[in-house]
C-alpha cells in the first residue's frame, strides 16, 4: 500500500490570471476617482476659502467632516460588502461621491458644500474595502498583501492626478467646470461596474448566510472583534497611517510654509514628493510581505519608528527653520505611512473567514482615519493655543504613536497564536492523502 498527497491549496482559492486582473481593475478605477474627488479640496482650499467666504476654521471642518463620515461608515460597509457583494456597494458608493463632487462644483453657499462633501466622504467610505473583498474573490490568498498594496499605489496616483491636474484645471477654467468635468469620471467607471465588474469568478460563490437581521449584524462585529488579527489590523492601521494623513490633507502645507519659510511651490512639490514615495515603498513593501510573511510586524514598527524619529527632528532641529535635506527626508519618510497601514489588512485578512472579510476591513480601516481626525483637531486646538507653535502642536502625533505602539505590542502574542492554530486546521481540512 502506498500514499501520495496532493497539492496543498486553500479551500476556495481564486486562480487569479487576466480576467482577475482585468476585473480587479474595474474597482480599482473606482477607488482611483474616488481618491481623486476625496483630495480635490487639498488643491482648492484657497480658493474654497474666497469663494465660500470662510476662515481656516471653517475650512478645516470640510476635511475633518469627510474622515468623519468616512469612518463612521467603515463598520456598516463592511457589513453590506458581505451582505450585497461588491458590485452593489461599488455602485452605490459611485452614485455618492458622483453626486458629491458635482454638488460641491455648484454649491452656491459653505452649508451646500459641506453636504456635498459628507456626501461625497459617504461613497468614498465604499470604495477601499469592496476592492479589498474584490481582491480575495478574484486572486489567491497568498497574493493578498501584494494586492492590497497594489490597491494603495492606485489610490495615490489619483492624489497625483488630484494634485498636479485637477489645480491646473481649476486655476485655468475655473471652480464650476474644473468641479463638475471632474464629475464624468465617476459616471464613466460607474458604468463600467454596472456592465463589467462581477462580485467572484464562476465556481468561487460565497456560501449565502440565512441570517441577516440585527442578530446577524451584532455577530458578524462581534465575531470579527473577538479575533485578534482584527484588533491588531485597526491598531496596525491607527499608528502607521495618520501622520502622512494629517500632512498631506491639511497641516503640512502650512507648516512648510508658515514654519519652515518655503514658498508654496517649493511646498507643493514637497507634498508630491510624499505621494512618489508612498507609490515605489507601496511595491517594495507588497512584495517583501509577499515573500516573507513574517516581515510584516517589523516593516510597521520600523515605519512607526523611523516617523517618530524624522518628525522629531524637522521639529525639534536647532535654529527656527530645519535644513531643505531634512524635510526632503522626512517627507521621503512620511511616504511609508500609507504602505505600512496596509499591512493592518494583511494581519485581519487571515483572521476571518470569507464571509467577515468586508466586516473585519471595515474595523481595521477605521483605525487610520480616527487617529487622523484626533491629530487634525488636536494641532489646530494647539495652534491656536499656542500662537501658532508648531513645535508643540506637531508634538501630539507622539501621543498617539506611543498609544498604538502599546496596543500592537499587547496583541502580536496573541494574534499569532491564533493565526497559526487557524493555518493548521486550514491545512487539515485540504491535505488529501487517497489510499493506493
Amino acid at each position: 500500500m502506498s500514499a501520495t498527497t496532493s497539492k496543498v491549496t486553500l479551500p476556495g482559492d481564486p486562480p487569479g490570471g487576466r480576467r482577475a486582473a482585468a476585473v480587479w481593475s474595474i474597482g480599482v478605477a473606482v477607488y482611483f476617482v474616488a481618491v481623486i474627488f476625496r483630495t480635490s479640496l487639498g488643491v482648492a482650499g484657497l480658493d474654497a476659502a474666497d469663494r465660500f467666504h470662510v476662515n481656516a476654521s471653517a475650512l478645516s471642518t470640510f476635511s475633518i467632516l469627510q474622515l468623519l463620515v468616512y469612518a463612521g461608515m467603515q463598520i456598516p460597509v463592511g457589513l453590506l460588502v458581505d451582505r450585497l457583494g461588491t458590485k452593489k456597494v461599488l455602485s452605490i458608493g459611485a452614485v455618492l461621491f458622483t453626486a458629491g463632487q458635482l454638488g460641491f462644483a455648484f454649491s452656491p453657499s459653505y452649508g451646500t458644500a459641506l453636504a456635498s462633501r459628507a456626501l461625497l466622504g459617504c461613497g468614498d467610505a465604499m470604495t477601499f474595502i469592496s476592492v479589498l473583498r474584490l481582491g480575495t474573490r478574484w486572486f489567491p490568498a497568498r497574493r493578498g498583501p501584494l494586492i492590497a498594496q497594489l490597491a494603495g499605489l492606485v489610490g495615490m496616483a489619483g492624489n497625483l492626478v488630484s494634485t498636479l491636474v485637477l489645480a491646473r484645471l481649476l486655476h485655468s477654467i475655473g471652480w464650476t467646470p474644473a468641479f463638475a468635468g471632474s464629475a464624468l469620471a465617476g459616471a464613466v467607471v460607474l458604468v463600467l461596474t454596472l456592465l463589467f465588474l462581477k462580485d467572484h469568478p464562476e465556481g468561487y460563490e460565497p456560501e449565502p448566510s440565512p441570517h441577516r437581521g440585527a442578530a446577524y449584524v451584532r455577530q458578524q462585529i462581534l465575531a470579527s472583534w473577538r479575533e485578534p488579527g482584527t484588533r491588531l489590523g485597526l491598531w496596525v492601521h491607527f499608528t502607521t497611517q495618520f501622520p502622512a494623513m494629517v500632512f498631506l490633507l491639511l497641516w503640512g502645507l502650512p507648516f512648510l510654509v508658515e514654519a519652515q519659510g518655503l514658498s508654496r511651490a517649493t511646498a507643493g512639490e514637497l507634498l508630491t514628493l510624499v505621494v512618489l514615495s508612498n507609490m515605489v515603498i507601496g511595491l517594495v513593501y507588497g512584495q517583501i510581505v509577499a515573500r516573507h510573511h513574517a516581515a510584516r510586524l517589523p516593516l510597521a514598527l520600523g515605519t512607526v519608528g523611523a516617523t517618530a524619529l524624522m518628525w522629531a527632528a524637522a521639529i525639534l532641529y536647532p535654529g527656527e527653520r530645519a535644513p531643505m535635506w531634512l524635510l526632503v527626508v522626512l517627507c521621503t519618510v512620511l511616504g511609508a505611512c500609507g504602505p505600512a497601514s496596509m499591512l493592518g489588512f494583511d494581519f485581519a485578512r487571515p483572521a476571518n473567514p470569507p464571509e467577515r472579510q468586508g466586516t473585519a476591513s471595515g474595523i481595521t480601516n477605521m483605525g487610520g482615519f480616527i487617529a487622523s481626525m484626533t491629530t487634525l483637531f488636536a494641532i489646530g486646538v494647539l495652534l491656536d493655543a499656542t500662537g501658532d507653535d508648531y513645535d508643540v502642536a506637531f508634538s501630539s502625533v507622539f501621543v498617539l504613536q506611543a498609544l498604538g505602539v502599546s496596543q500592537i505590542l499587547r496583541l502580536r502574542g496573541r494574534a499569532a497564536r491564533r493565526e497559526r492554530e487557524r493555518l493548521v486546521a486550514s491545512r487539515v481540512e485540504t491535505v488529501h492523502v487517497p489510499a493506493a
